[in-house]
Formats: C-alpha cells, sequence, structure tokens
C-alpha cells in the first residue's frame, strides 16, 4: 500500500514538473476549470510573447470588460504592466486576480516578482510562502519565486 502511494505521489510530481511553463501564462489556479478563450486574450498572450506588452493591455482591458471575473486576464494585465516598466502599477491587478481566485498561483509568483522590484523583500516572502502552501508537491511558480528571492537577498536587484 504504502510503494502504490510513493508511486502515485512520484507520477503526479513527475507530471506537474514536465509540463511546460509559458513565460507570460500566468499558471491559473489548480482548480480552475476549462472555459472558451476570448480571441483577444488569445491576441494579448501573443503579443506578450512577443515582448509587445503595452499593445497588449488595451486587449486585456476588453477581456476583464467583457468577463470582469477573469482572473488570468487579471494576471496578464499585471505581468504586462510590470514588464513594461511600471511594477507599482501591476499590482492592483496581481491583487484583483488574486480576489477573484484566491489559488491562482501564477499571480502569487507575479506579485511576489513586483515586490522584489519595488524593494519589498518581506511581501515577496509572504507570496511564497502563500505559493508553498498551494503546491504541494512542488511547481515551477514556487521555484521561480524561490530563486528570485534567494537572487534578490544576494544582491542581484530585478528588472520588471
Amino acid at each position: 500500500m504504502r510503494a502504490l502511494f510513493v508511486a502515485a505521489a512520484m507520477t503526479v510530481t513527475a507530471l506537474g514538473l514536465s509540463s511546460p511553463v509559458l513565460a507570460a501564462g500566468g499558471g491559473g489556479s489548480m482548480e480552475t476549470p476549462a472555459k472558451p478563450v476570448d480571441a483577444n486574450f488569445t491576441r494579448a498572450k501573443a503579443m506578450i510573447e512577443a515582448r509587445d506588452y503595452r499593445g497588449a493591455l488595451p486587449l486585456l482591458q476588453q477581456v476583464v470588460t467583457k468577463d470582469p471575473k477573469n482572473a488570468d486576464a487579471y494576471n496578464l494585465m499585471g505581468f504586462a504592466m510590470r514588464k513594461s516598466g511600471d511594477a507599482n502599477g501591476s499590482l492592483q491587478y496581481y491583487q484583483q486576480a488574486l480576489a477573484i481566485d484566491s489559488r491562482h498561483i501564477g499571480a502569487y509568483e507575479y506579485l511576489g516578482q513586483a515586490y522584489l522590484i519595488l524593494g519589498r523583500l518581506p511581501e515577496a516572502e509572504q507570496q511564497l510562502a502563500r505559493l508553498d502552501s498551494l503546491c504541494t508537491f512542488g511547481c515551477a511558480e514556487y521555484r521561480q519565486l524561490k530563486a528570485a528571492v534567494a537572487d534578490y537577498k544576494a544582491g542581484k536587484r530585478p528588472t520588471n
């Protein structure tokens, strides 16, 4: 029985570690059901992947106007705002994503990254702790924020 449990845990861990992580994907909630994707969301995501952060913002604004409960769109708005050089302005979007979906692991990671840019280490560490509690077997978002916090503590200051 114990061997079966260990095997199952290892399979879950392996699946979690092998899934692709999109730079701007923003890792949604671990419980987010699949729903049709808005064409503006798809275009905005492509623009973000092409590093056209400012261009993606109006499209994402249209997405949240039509669907004000779209935590992924708010998370990407925060990401695009932060990558455009406005880490402080990004905070409201990450917080909105988390108000909609309190388990949105991507928003916790990105919020932590924004706090590091702003020199707010204790708040970044709070986001890391939240990720640690949400990612039972670990997740990319936790590992990325943990590495960023370690870099910050080593004197490497993040930019956007």
